[in-house]
């Protein structure tokens, strides 16, 4: 989050629908995402050093990592060590592996998508909203994921009104962005156009640009199809 993130759970105005976004300490504060007008929830947490340098040991080792995998929570840590070097296993694939577990508990999931990518660029550099039910989304190393509040935006020449940007699209603005940052270790739920009831709400997110020579390790986990 930004240098004003919060020390205890609370709630903002996300957009103009009326969406919010809550967050807190510890990882009690995910149920909200169910919240009907809860966009997004944010779950603070500082990474143990351990944790951290085997994220940058990968990055080193595997600097255009990029895997995909449809896996049940139970199996997450070991398929994720058939394809990571060994300086990963331990920590890393471990959290990966609880964060898949909280996953499908929190959604009545028995699988889950997948995705762990070293970035050394913007992979979604505009503003836009995902077509997806609800994504979960940490940044062990780097910069983290952007996004804003609705009453940054509105409709105007080549853009969409915040509430209904298309994946991908730019979005006009019309004065100077309210403009908030997750932190590296942050974990997100992102709730997207998919998830039912939530149309025209979902988050409106971008990537961050990556400085020259810097990257990033993102995860993402998603409903399995």
């Amino acid at each position: 989050m930004t240098a004003t993130a919060p020390s205890a759970i609370e709630a903002q105005p996300t957009d103009r629908l009326q969406r919010r976004w809550v967050s807190g300490e510890d990882p009690t504060v995910l149920p909200g995402i169910y919240d009907h007008d809860v966009n997004m929830v944010v779950w603070h947490r500082t990474l143990a050093r351990e944790l951290r340098a085997s994220a940058r040991q990968l990055i080193d080792l595997q600097p255009n990592l990029e895997i995909s995998l449809i896996t049940e929570p139970e199996s997450a840590s070991a398929g994720l060590e058939n394809v990571l070097p060994a300086i990963s296993h331990g920590p890393l694939t471990r959290d990966i592996a609880e964060l898949a577990d909280m996953f499908c508990c929190l959604f009545d999931l028995t699988r889950v998508g997948l995705r762990l990518t070293v970035l050394r660029r913007a992979m979604c550099p505009r503003f836009h909203v995902d077509h997806v039910p609800c994504r979960l989304v940490t940044t062990y190393e780097g910069e983290a994921t952007e996004w804003l509040s609705a009453d940054s935006a509105c409709p105007g020449p080549g853009g969409l009104s915040l509430g209904r940007p298309a994946e991908g699209q730019s979005t006009a603005m019309h004065r100077s962005p309210e403009l908030h940052k997750l932190a590296a270790g942050d974990v997100s739920l992102m709730k997207g156009e998919g998830w039912v009831g939530n149309e025209q709400g979902g988050l409106v997110h971008r990537s961050p640009d990556v400085a020259s020579g810097a990257a990033r390790l993102l995860l993402t986990l998603d409903f399995a199809r």
